[in-house]
């Protein structure tokens, strides 16, 4: 799992990169929303290796690294080191007790919404669904409705250039954007670069209302005081499209941009080149840890494995029984225990295709038989689930720390 956040994480950045340097300041803004959406598709997915791209380079040795272990003489039985459980397990109630305040938030906005559409009259306006709210608030919209204030309608404060700039935002369907961005703050809320996607994706939408409406009334600097009028409005709906949204010099500046086709389709060469580029990168086979407890552990890449793996070995009713079963046979030696001997003892051994164990070595040892001991114990293991590359039965190398603490 924290591989794939690290990887999902690295790709966020890299597509948020790009967009920033080199998208945001261009008007090509249906490219820019297609390209931020599927930024955020692509970080989720090709960390998930679904499609498998062969490295150019060969594979170096796979070795998973087992948790530690930690045997005592007070009690021969297993002592699993479970410090990092317990972190774990801190760490997930904090991602669900705020996932879980999210979820309620995003649920409560949504059923506000419904709460407007049934509780207020409703108008067709320019073939325009329009709910009359009786509040203060500046024209915005949602799902298939544009919410305006009753009595400015009415009176005529409302222009009509608000009005369309709000139907493109249905026209466009943004909303989908945004319930696609919320959902995934809501699983991803840890990670910041979703806030600066989803501001990235709201301004590209008033970016595209705004060239809407000066295609329409072909006035861009009427418009354009309008809108500075209305820039003092702080109010602003939660997942609502609103027209005040980041009212900025750039906003304003993109009305008279020109567009150079040549560079348009430049940049979006080299984007999608990125995209490839990654896609390559990201959804390689990618080795496993190796584990570097000793300075001369690197002696053991002369295992060659050919390929990594895809599927993990399993232990017959899962690792923790693997952890008991060593525990309960390992017997610390007499002269380490006289000796009193402590340390960590780096055992390694093969899981063959057939599931069964060899090519044991001590990759680090304390010396009075430990290292042999433990081999010894780790022999007794009966025949794993092997792993699996292409549907295939595949070799894979473990490591086994092993923390020794003797009886005081």
């Amino acid at each position: 799992m924290i591989n794939y956040l690290l990887k999902s994480g690295m790709l966020l950045l890299v597509f948020y990169a790009v967009y920033k340097l080199w998208l945001e300041n261009e008007k090509m803004f249906r490219f820019n929303r297609a390209y931020l959406l599927l930024s955020l598709v692509f970080s989720f997915v090709i960390p998930l290796q679904l499609i498998s791209v062969k490295p150019l380079l060969g594979n170096a040795l796979s070795v998973i690294q087992l948790d530690g272990i930690v045997i005592r003489t007070s009690n021969a039985a297993l002592a699993k080191d479970n410090s990092g459980q317990i972190i774990t397990s801190v760490l997930s109630i904090i991602y669900l007790v705020v996932g879980l305040l999210l979820m309620v938030r995003f649920v409560m906005n949504l059923y506000s919404f419904y709460k407007k559409t049934k509780n207020n009259g409703r108008q067709f306006l320019n073939d325009t669904n329009v709910v009359l709210i009786e509040e203060p608030v500046l024209p915005h919209s949602f799902w298939k409705f544009v919410f305006i204030n009753k009595e400015e309608l009415e009176t005529g404060k409302i222009p009509l250039e608000l009005i369309a700039h709000e139907r493109a935002h249905l026209q466009q369907k943004h909303t989908l954007d945004i319930l696609f961005i919320e959902v995934l703050q809501i699983v991803f809320w840890f990670n910041p670069l979703i806030i600066l996607f989803k501001k990235s994706i709201k301004l590209n939408h008033e970016f595209l209302a705004d060239e809407s409406v000066n295609k329409q009334f072909e006035s861009v600097t009427e418009y354009q005081k309008l809108l500075l009028n209305f820039a003092s409005h702080k109010n602003t709906v939660s997942l609502a499209s609103n027209l005040n949204y980041l009212i900025t010099k750039k906003r304003l500046i993109m009305m008279t941009k020109k567009e150079s086709r040549f560079k348009m389709m430049f940049k979006v060469l080299i984007v999608s080149l990125v995209c490839v580029l990654s896609l390559f990168v990201f959804s390689a086979e990618t080795n496993a840890q190796k584990v570097k407890d000793k300075s001369d552990y690197d002696k053991t890449i002369s295992k060659c494995i050919d390929k990594s793996i895809e599927k993990q070995p399993e232990y017959p009713g899962g690792i923790d029984e693997f952890y008991k079963l060593i525990g309960m046979n390992f017997k610390i030696p007499a002269e380490a225990s006289k000796q009193k001997l402590e340390g960590k003892a780096i055992i390694e051994f093969m899981v063959e295709k057939d599931g069964s164990l060899s090519e044991f070595k001590i990759v680090k040892d304390l010396g009075y038989g430990i290292g042999n001991e433990a081999i010894r114990a780790i022999k007794l293991s009966p025949k794993w689930i092997p792993g699996s590359i292409d549907g295939k039965p595949a070799r894979v190398l473990y490591t086994m720390p092993i923390t020794i603490q003797t009886e005081k």
